[in-house]
């Protein structure tokens, strides 16, 4: 056996920030406490550390929490209470329910068909691609999933099918418009459902501990206009301002036809699975209004793909990404609440709010939401920026008068829409970047745009749905 891979150099970030903090709580507030104080040392260590990754985050979150306990600053039965938070588990049998999209290929047959009903043209192909990922959102939380596992391959085969491959500088022809019109669009229906990638259910999670309770059914009816705005106007201007060579795809229909013959006709593995997920949706939906619990809802759908067979309990056992997220997001957010609890978070909130008072909490929510956007390009994961900001940053707008759960909601959605900014933005922009149909210099100058175009959607029209459906 050989030992694993750890980048030993990457630890000096964390460590050294880590240990700036924690020596200097001799200059700390006096209305903060020493232990809140060392508890947000090492949250920063751990947040800075998913950044840098000298292991994967799950290793991270896991030495973090271990100092808390073994410096003295926790008990162990309050660090692990984070494990049993139902958003955390909500996020795992989410995940267990997209590997059943992807076993039984109910996701490659429902991409095909979007491919043979709309890909007449590549501006068709791109909404059919795009469509696949907003049918699939609201039940993998895992937005890489969905773009890397289950959309990327059809990119793929269609790129090769049309002669577009970036070995051979031929990516422009549909490959690279294909590929940057499909992070789009994930980015957007990650933006719309609360189930559809793991920071929104952080975010969830952090103004709960504000007192702030977002339903599944509150995020999906704000962000259902905006949402719809961007998935009907972004592929169209990715298409002017990064046009495709192929401008018509008249062999894609043919190319789906015989790809679905050779799936053949729709298995009962399928049909199960399409069901389950249906009946989920719907309770999902309703859930708000027949006091049902969301990850109840999760754990009553991965009980019927189990119990029909569609999934097996190696199937659950094996999926490594459920259960990574179930540790470090299990963790983080009992540093969080922990930084709350303690009192951390409310100084913090406060003293922002200080700072702010004399504005309106309009123009303070406003100065936030940009911050918030673009202070990501200093972030690899969403994640990680989610964990450090979104609570303080909640905390200052609900100081500074702004409505709590309007407050809550721009920010959640905020949380998605900062990764059109770089290509480490998030797993999407890693898995799609890294096929080499776009270059950076055009991923970072198209990003920079559609951002600008983001916060004016999301942020007013978004803002103005908002107050129309009694939001705020």
């Amino acid at each position: 056996m050989t030992l694993n891979k750890v980048k030993y150099r990457d630890f000096i970030a964390p460590l050294l920030v880590g240990l700036i903090i924690w020596l200097s709580s001799p200059i700390k507030p006096a209305s903060v406490s020493m232990n809140a104080w060392h508890i947000f040392a090492i949250f920063v260590a751990t947040i800075i550390g998913c950044i840098t990754r000298p292991l994967p985050i799950a290793g991270v979150a896991i030495v973090g929490l271990t100092l808390t306990v073994l410096l003295g600053i926790v008990p162990m039965d309050t660090a692990v209470a984070g494990f049993g938070s139902s958003t955390v588990w909500m996020i795992a049998m989410a995940y267990f329910m997209s590997r059943g999209f992807i076993n039984t290929g109910l996701g490659r047959r429902v991409a095909l068909v979007f491919v043979r009903l709309f890909g007449k043209r590549t501006l068709g192909l791109a909404y059919a691609l795009i469509g696949v990922d907003l049918v699939t959102a609201p039940a993998t939380p895992s937005n890489t999933a969905r773009a890397g596992g289950i959309v990327y391959p059809i990119i793929q085969s269609l790129a090769e099918t049309f002669g577009s491959d970036p070995k051979d500088g031929t990516q422009s022809k549909i490959g690279s418009f294909l590929v940057f019109a499909e992070f789009h669009g994930d980015l957007i229906t990650s933006t719309m459902f609360m189930t559809a990638m793991a920071p929104n259910l952080v975010a969830v999670t952090l103004a709960k501990s504000l007192h702030i309770t977002l339903s599944w059914m509150q995020w999906f009816l704000a962000g259902i206009v905006p949402g719809i705005i961007c998935l009907l106007i972004v592929p169209y201007l990715i298409y002017k301002m990064y046009p495709p060579e192929i401008k018509d795809t008249p062999n894609a229909k043919q190319w789906a036809d015989d790809e679905l013959a050779k799936m053949g006709k729709m298995s009962l593995p399928e049909k199960i699975m399409g069901g389950v997920f249906l009946l989920a949706l719907v309770l999902w939906m309703l859930s708000s209004f027949i006091g049902l619990e969301a990850s109840l809802v999760a754990f009553m759908a991965v009980s019927l793909l189990l119990i029909a067979g569609v999934l097996s309990v190696d199937d659950v056992l094996h999926e490594t990404g459920a259960w990574n997220t179930l540790v470090w997001f299990s963790i983080l957010i009992f540093m969080a609440n922990e930084l709350n609890s303690l009192g951390f978070i409310p100084w913090l909130s406060g003293a922002i709010g200080g700072a702010l008072k004399g504005f309106s909490w309009g123009i303070v929510l406003a100065a936030l939401v940009l911050f918030y956007f673009y202070s990501h390009y200093l972030f690899a994961s969403g994640t990680a920026h989610v964990s450090a900001m979104y609570g303080a940053l909640l905390g200052v707008a609900v100081s500074a008068g702004a409505p709590a759960t309007f407050a809550a909601l721009m920010l959640g959605f905020t949380g998605s829409i900062f990764a059109s900014t770089t290509h480490y933005a998030n797993g999407p922009a890693s898995v799609l970047f890294g096929s080499g149909y776009v270059t950076q210099g055009k991923w970072w100058q198209l990003n920079f745009v559609l951002g600008l175009f983001y916060l004016v959607v999301w942020g007013g029209i978004g803002a103005l749905w908002m107050k129309v459906i009694g939001i705020w």
